[in-house]
């Protein structure tokens, strides 16, 4: 039987993971190699970091991005260009029609002032974006803006933000092309305080083609 998730990937698949709801993922990526986030269960925000291989100072950078497309979204063809002005990755594919760039990762003070006390122990973003930094020796400072796929942050005419719905089904995919050696790292966000899981965080796909 044909895996539908594997569709429209040209070469050998070279890595093949599901991340489970909440958890944290990195993978090296090779330049020329090509990385698909598969969305399995629907409305999961996957929130994405990236970083040079050679050089992990050089990663990605959310100004540099926006400045130089001029638009706050990340859509097909998007280039995700590092903190020196340099391509990382560029968005080759997406079965949704924009993705998050400005919505930030939830934190436990966050979520705190965001929705009460309560939430202080609940796991988050900047935690397993720490977790999987820690395994090749980054640490907090090395936590910089980052993307969220599948997220839904609309901006109002008066330039307030809201974390809505969000707008992927599942099995709907994002395609990243690596412009160069990257290292990706992924938190498969445990946010259950809005509705950008659908207060249900569900598991990812990561297939990378060579």
């Amino acid at each position: 039987m044909t895996d539908p998730h594997i569709s429209g990937l040209s070469g050998k698949i070279v890595h093949d993971e599901i991340v489970p709801a909440r958890a944290p993922w990195a993978h090296h990526v090779k330049q020329g190699e090509t990385l698909r986030i598969v969305d399995l269960e629907g409305n999961q925000a996957v929130d994405f970091l990236i970083y040079s291989a050679a050089d992990d100072s050089e990663r990605y950078s959310a100004q540099d991005t926006v400045a130089a497309q001029g638009n706050l979204f990340l859509r097909e063809g998007t280039v995700l260009l590092s903190n020196e002005g340099r391509p990382l990755m560029t968005l080759t594919g997406s079965a949704v029609e924009y993705h998050d760039t400005i919505g930030g990762a939830c934190s436990c003070e966050s979520n705190t002032l965001r929705y009460g006390h309560h939430t202080k122990s609940q796991h988050a973003c900047v935690e397993n974006f720490l977790e999987a930094n820690l395994w090749e020796g980054r640490g907090k400072r090395d936590i910089v803006s980052n993307i969220n796929f599948f997220m839904n942050v609309p901006v109002e005419a008066d330039g307030a933000l809201g974390i809505v719905d969000g707008i992927s089904a599942p099995g709907l995919t994002v395609d990243l092309r690596a412009e160069m050696d990257v290292i990706v790292v992924v938190s498969n966000c445990p946010q259950i305080n809005n509705p950008c899981n659908a207060f249900n965080p569900t598991p990812v796909r990561m297939i990378v083609a060579a």
